[in-house]
């Protein structure tokens, strides 16, 4: 059977049964699994390496509840032990319309540790945050960073793509200029981020139009990481073609999420993933609200 017939299977098996029990049965044991093979910070001994440097990344965070708040307290906590100069916010960023009088409560005050340590936040377009003005207000929203609706900016040796994923983006424009700035970049990495899933194993599955019009563009040009949102979860890819697909959209909001045949890792807990980046690899972890370190991975260079 297919990758896509056993996704159709899983989703429509949850029709007939109670979704709510099943996501919290599934939930329970996923948290099991994570307290009882998952290693805290303090006892993980590969997290104290030199990189070059770290950032993180965390999505679907707007929502100023209790768990958003968790997520950013984590974050807190694993800068105090392993600084990162910045973090990679994938979209969904104001709930539920995107409404920018909402700033200080879902983004000023859950990472206000971090703003006042002068840690930078890249943002880009969720569907939710295009609800008002299209988005626009937060395009020029200074804490975002945000140099328009998509954009490019280099942190040696990576340089990073921002897109704007959402259906009413300039798709034509867009793509001719995605494509111009990898072929000139001159990076040894390259890592687009993006709202909207590509692979994934959670409600929304495989995303055909981006199959077919973006992952040729990463292959081309040697992208080795695409990190998102939407799916409210988190979900680790093997290399397709070269490049790791990560979800992290567990930022504010949890979800259901199953696993494919290029599943490393995924887990419904609210949680962000942390990246180490050195000249040949980059490791990258997933962290819960505990603390926890329960998915670790290496993306190669080559």
């Amino acid at each position: 059977m297919s990758i896509k017939g056993r996704q159709f299977l899983f989703l429509s098996s949850l029709s007939s049964i109670s979704v709510v029990g099943i996501c919290s049965k599934i939930v329970k044991k996923l948290r099991l699994f994570t307290s009882a093979n998952a290693l805290t910070l303090n006892n993980f001994s590969s997290v104290k390496t030199n990189p070059i440097f770290r950032f993180v990344a965390v999505a679907d965070t707007g929502t100023e509840g209790k768990d958003q708040f968790a997520v950013a307290e984590a974050m807190r906590s694993y800068f105090l032990q392993y600084p990162f100069e910045f973090v990679i916010l994938g979209g969904d960023n104001i709930y539920e319309d995107g409404e920018i009088e909402k700033i200080e409560d879902v983004f000023e005050k859950p990472y206000k540790f971090l703003l006042e340590k002068e840690v930078k936040f890249y943002a880009c377009l969720g569907n939710h945050d295009i609800r008002t003005e299209n988005g626009d207000l937060e395009v020029k929203y200074p804490g975002f960073n945000m140099a328009g609706r998509y954009y490019t900016f280099q942190y040696y040796p990576i340089q990073f793509f921002a897109l704007d994923t959402n259906i009413n983006a300039d798709w034509k424009t867009e793509l001719k200029w995605l494509e111009k700035e990898l072929s000139k970049s001159e990076a040894p990495w390259k890592i687009v981020f993006g709202h909207h899933q590509i692979y994934s194993s959670g409600m929304y599955g495989l995303n055909e139009d981006f199959i077919q019009t973006l992952t040729p563009l990463f292959k081309k040009y040697r992208v080795q990481l695409y990190i998102n949102g939407h799916e409210h979860d988190y979900e680790r890819t093997s290399s397709i073609n070269g490049t790791t697909y990560l979800i992290c959209g567990a930022g504010g909001k949890q979800r259901l999420v199953g696993k494919s045949e290029w599943t490393e890792y995924s887990t419904s807990d609210f949680s962000f993933a942390a990246f180490d980046v050195y000249e040949d690899h980059i490791i990258v972890r997933g962290i819960d609200v505990n603390n926890r370190v329960f998915d670790e991975g290496i993306i190669n260079l080559s």
